[in-house]
């Protein structure tokens, strides 16, 4: 495969210098070395995986990096967002994203996009860049960087983690099949929770993250068998790597032979989720949500609180006087429910007690209802002796 980078730049001494390791290896050299230098790579998050993509890229060489990201550092995000410390929460990610990059390399030029990558500013955002490096967290963004980069002939180097598990390949429609191919259709909305639901094995970040920079130097040097169509997936429990061979799906709506997908759509309503998991940045519902001071009232006049999450996560945090169901077990568990009385229920943030509402509802329970930002927003507008996670 050619390298994304046509035209090498020229490296001065100090430069063959920084980057002697690389340089005197025959399959990078100086030229390999003036491809990173020349390429200009878009990280789509600075987050878990953004955090050692920025890094290493960095200290590679590669001459621009582009940050996209619109969140602050928040205490959370330390058990796996290396590139951010203890000093930086509450400071845009970009930013300190930028400061530890400058402070590994100051000859790399950052450009900060501090703006949620939409439908109306992807091509935009990404025409400028060779390559997009995909460090996100939720569908509806997957679905636009993948349609946006094969709009736009640009390879997608993607990752993804999830507990103690990750993603790992290359979506390159120009030179094999696009991460629609793999994925046809996004999983039903609430299926797969989000890592603020489901956690994530902090070091897993390190692991993933560094292949997609590993993919991404291959590419844009010309080295190696890249990443297009295969997928590797790694089990960290078994220290497992499988891979898999993905097809270029000649149906495809964006890549295949007759693209339907012709130009960027409503993401969030072709997966029938946010792109974000800010339960705060919604309205209320009324028909369908409570606020932690509705529900308190509601525990001080008896009505039934259901909990549906884990119960390692009750251990960690409960509210007194509700009941634990767990999420899996609420099918099997309804009868102990009486459809004529209210009932509220409650997890993390709302995602999975938003499930158990519609599961609920379809049961014929109608009055039913469940917190906007769950247990956490408990926490913080109730009783800050809860403890948040």
């Amino acid at each position: 495969m050619d390298p994304v980078i046509a035209e090498p730049a020229e490296l001065t001494n100090d430069e063959i210098r920084r980057y002697s390791r690389h340089v005197i290896m025959p399959n990078v050299g100086v030229e390999g070395q003036g491809r990173l230098k020349a390429a200009k790579v878009l990280l789509i998050g600075t987050g878990g995986l953004g955090s050692p993509l920025g890094m290493y890229l960095a200290a590679a060489g590669v001459g621009t990096l582009g940050l996209v990201d619109y969140d602050v550092v928040d205490d959370t995000n330390l058990q796996r967002q290396i590139i951010h410390g203890a000093a930086d929460v509450g400071r845009a990610k970009t930013e300190s994203a930028r400061e530890t990059i400058h402070d590994l390399n100051a000859t790399v030029e950052v450009r900060v996009h501090e703006t949620p990558l939409t439908s109306d500013n992807a091509l935009d955002i990404i025409g400028d860049y060779d390559m997009v490096i995909d460090g996100t967290d939720n569908f509806p963004t997957r679905y636009l960087v993948n349609d946006a980069c094969v709009l736009l002939g640009k390879p997608n180097v993607y990752g993804s983690i999830f507990r103690f598990d990750g993603q790992l390949a290359v979506f390159y429609a120009k030179e094999g099949p696009c991460y629609r191919c793999m994925f046809p259709e996004p999983p039903p909305p609430g299926m797969v929770p989000s890592c603020a639901e489901g956690g994530v094995f902090g070091v897993i970040c390190a692991t993933i993250g560094a292949g997609q920079a590993t993919e991404a130097i291959k590419l844009l040097a010309g080295l190696g068998d890249p990443l297009v169509g295969r997928m590797q997936i790694y089990d960290a429990l078994e220290a497992r790597w499988t891979t898999v061979k993905v097809n270029k799906d000649p149906d495809c709506p964006v890549c295949g032979e007759t693209p339907t997908v012709t130009e960027l759509i409503d993401y969030e309503e072709f997966c029938g989720m946010p792109a974000h998991d800010r339960a705060d940045e919604t309205p209320l519902d009324p028909t369908e949500e409570v606020t932690p001071q509705q529900l308190q009232r509601a525990v001080n006049e008896g009505v039934r609180v259901i909990d549906v999450r884990e119960p390692h996560e009750w251990d960690i945090a409960h509210i007194p006087g509700a009941q634990l169901i767990p999420l899996g077990e609420l099918s099997q568990r309804t009868p102990e429910l009486d459809p004529s009385e209210p009932v509220l229920l409650h997890c993390k943030s709302g995602g999975r007690s938003k499930q158990a509402l519609d599961f609920l509802r379809d049961k014929g329970f109608s009055d039913v209802k469940h917190l906007k930002g769950g247990i956490e927003a408990y926490a913080e507008e109730v009783d800050s002796s809860v403890p948040t996670y």
